[in-house]
């Protein structure tokens, strides 16, 4: 009997071990991890459509202004994580968060429910969602790098990662579903009632990293607050040539996707008459690149990191954008354009995304959460904002989409050269943190 209800148990970890480098030990938090990103994305992307159409509802003339208002309200958002991060031990700093959003949520229903989509209500929403977006993501993977040891996270981070992408292809799928029998605003309380869910994963998650007598990552106890003051991110980074190295590669990242974005504007108006053929394009593209991704992250991420090494995993996408601009420049047409974008960001997504993760598995807990708030949300967005302008500065010289695109090239090769020194510079950081934690009196991590 015993023997009978163990075997599709034991069936599963076999079907598991066939996807992803597993241990026994490892499947149930691997589980949770993937249900985790899976709410928390699938949440987002039934609030994306929303955000949308909140942002045409505020004005297109002033949509330059959201992205503005997005900046400033993430340079507010990070010192506030960070005076209740050195307040709260993670167990209850996770739940704190991500209640902050639900609690918002909630609001902007009954804001939306009582008053309708007034201009102010629809400009508040586009930016609270943007902040959402990347904050509640960078929250997640801090928290991964935290739960996980770097020897772990090699193996294990694509397969995480193809939580997400299961997630971003059920909330378009729910979205699509039920906005014709409930109303897009009645999809507030669904993404809402994901976010509580992945509460609940991160509980588990937490049970398990304090329980586990044979995990292999870091130690079994409760972590205490992170200590330091709300503006801590910033000496941080400053005082780091690594974690600066990171703050490049993000900048260069958000760069040469604002370009290939900008390009992409322009050839489709170009080609395409009929928004609605733009629209059936888009999402032609958004279905093959999450199909791409998530076949990757579940099947190939973590052979890909463990057979190329991290520093080559990291370059890999940037040397595929140096010959898809290359390709652009030569030809800036429509065919090349679709290849370009689907081949870079399923990339991006299933290779890049948490191989850039791996990086902040040997820092100390404080640069994991407080410096890394910074990274994702800050830097990435002030990369947006500049980079948007700077495309159009270089369009204003003069320059044509093919010229542009043989501008960004150089901007790709030193985005592969600092892939390949962050690699390398956390391999031996991995390396100086195993050594201290063989010693005796062991060090903190660097």
């Amino acid at each position: 009997m015993d023997r009978h209800s163990t075997r599709p148990a034991r069936q599963a970890r076999r079907l598991l071990g066939l996807a992803v480098d597993s241990r026994a030990c490892e499947i149930p938090a691997l589980l949770w991890s993937f249900g985790y990103f899976l709410c928390l994305l699938c949440s987002y992307y039934i609030l994306r459509p929303l955000r949308d159409e909140m942002g045409i509802a505020g004005g297109v003339d002033r949509l330059q202004w959201l992205f503005t208002g997005t900046f400033v309200v993430m340079l507010a958002a990070v010192p506030l994580f960070g005076w209740i991060s050195s307040r709260l031990p993670r167990r209850h700093l996770m739940p704190v968060v991500y209640g902050f959003f639900i609690a918002h949520i909630v609001g902007f229903y009954v804001w939306f429910d009582a008053a309708g989509e007034t201009p102010w209500a629809a400009r508040s929403f586009f930016i609270w969602t943007s902040v959402f977006n990347l904050f509640v993501v960078s929250v997640f993977w801090s928290f991964m790098a935290d739960l996980y040891s770097n020897e772990q996270a090699r193996r294990l981070f694509g397969f995480i990662a193809a939580g997400g992408s299961a997630g971003a292809i059920a909330g378009p799928a729910l979205t699509t579903l039920l906005i014709p029998l409930i109303g897009p605003v009645h999809l507030l309380p669904i993404s809402a009632g994901l976010l509580a869910v992945a509460v609940v994963c991160i509980h588990r998650l937490s049970a398990w990293s304090e329980n586990a007598k044979t995990h292999a990552g870091p130690p079994a106890h409760r972590p205490g607050p992170l200590g330091g003051g709300p503006f801590g991110a910033v000496p941080l980074v400053l005082s780091s040539r690594y974690l600066l190295g990171i703050c490049v590669f993000i900048w260069l990242y958000t760069t040469l996707a604002t370009f290939v974005y900008f390009t992409q504007a322009q050839i489709i108006a170009d080609h395409l008459d009929v928004p609605a053929q733009g629209t059936q394009l888009f999402a032609a593209m958004d279905l093959a690149v999450n199909t791409l991704t998530i076949l990757i992250q579940a099947l190939l991420t973590g052979r890909i990191i463990r057979a190329l090494g991290l520093p080559w995993t990291l370059a890999a996408i940037p040397l595929l954008m140096m010959l898809g601009f290359f390709g652009l420049a030569l030809a800036p047409v429509l065919p090349a354009l679709i290849l370009f974008q689907v081949a870079r960001r399923a990339g991006n997504y299933a290779v890049t995304r948490p191989a850039r993760e791996v990086l902040f598995t040997v820092v100390g807990r404080e640069a994991r959460y407080k410096a890394k708030k910074l990274i994702d949300t800050v830097v990435y967005r002030g990369g947006d904002a500049l980079s948007g302008w700077l495309f159009v500065a270089l369009k204003g010289l003069g320059l044509g989409l093919s010229g542009i695109a043989f501008t960004a090239i150089p901007l790709a090769l030193a985005w592969l050269l600092t892939g390949l020194w962050l690699g390398r510079r956390q391999e031996v950081l991995c390396h100086r943190q195993d050594q201290s934690s063989s010693r005796p009196d062991p060090r903190g991590p660097p």
